[in-house]
């Protein structure tokens, strides 16, 4: 018989956001396999997880679950329980979607223990409504591949009302991480290309730091103010409201620090 393929999720900060049952996993597998490309741990030790879990995982790379597409995963899970270990929720990214769906294809059971995902937690930062939000999007690096999809996408979920959560763009092997001051200034380009309103210093965004960390950055404000706001340490996403319940609003000034005045603008 074949084993298995368990997919772990690591949480958002560091080592200690995995589940219990994560733990369990990783000390009942066969092989460990850890993956640090697809999302920044800043806190994450891997001496702290392998004292805490009593593994060392074996750290796979871009090109090896993409270009090869976890050949080194798979086989390992051909005769034995192997633990792909992800940041974040596990099949959020989906280059371990393909991975699963090659092992179920393989005859290779496969499972899922989820983590926390930025996807919920800029929710609770923010108090934004969790079934407001709409198509989300990631900013890619300007200079590597202009892309006006971000724009659109904004503009999509704005004129359904609903929220747009944007990803920023990461190189986790050359040490670059998109900040949000470099993300809006890309989109004030494209707005001042496009007119369409979007993106212009009077917008309406909420930048979130550090989610999951001791100290997450979270503050809502115009356009003009965030660019020159300090966001700190990475990574960072960024939250494009749509339109605002009164409790929404009341939530981005208390809790984000949002202008008195983005209480007016709830509907």
């Amino acid at each position: 018989m074949l084993g298995e393929i368990v997919f772990v999720g690591l949480g958002l900060h560091d080592e200690r956001g995995i589940s219990l049952r994560g733990i369990e996993e990783v000390k009942t597998a066969d092989h460990v396999f850890l993956e640090t490309y697809t999302s920044l741990m800043p806190g994450f030790s891997a001496k702290r997880f392998e004292k805490t879990a009593g593994r060392k995982p074996i750290v796979v790379s871009r090109k090896e679950l993409e270009e090869k597409s976890g050949g080194a995963i798979l086989e390992a899970a051909e005769t034995g329980k192997a633990v792909f270990l992800v940041p974040g929720d596990p099949l959020i990214a989906t280059t371990h979607i393909a991975l699963r769906i090659e092992a179920e294809k393989r005859g290779i059971r496969t499972r899922v223990v989820h983590g926390a995902s930025i996807l919920s937690a800029v929710v609770g930062l923010s108090g934004l409504h969790n079934y407001k939000f709409g198509k989300s999007v990631t900013i890619p690096f300007p200079e590597e591949t202009p892309s006006e999809t971000p724009y659109d996408v904004i503009a999509q979920n704005r004129k359904l009302g609903l929220h747009t959560l944007c990803l920023l763009d990461i190189k986790v092997e050359e040490g670059r991480f998109m900040s949000i001051k470099e993300s809006l200034e890309a989109l004030v380009k494209i707005e001042e290309k496009r007119k369409s309103n979007i993106a212009t210093r009077e917008t309406l965004a909420i930048g979130v730091a550090r989610a999951g960390s001791d100290n997450p950055t979270v503050k809502a404000d115009f356009l003009g103010k965030l660019l020159d706001y300090d966001f700190a340490k990475p990574p960072h996403c960024l939250v494009f409201p749509g339109k605002l319940h009164f409790m929404e609003a009341e939530a981005l000034v208390v809790l984000a620090g949002a202008p008195e005045k983005v209480r007016g603008m709830a509907e």
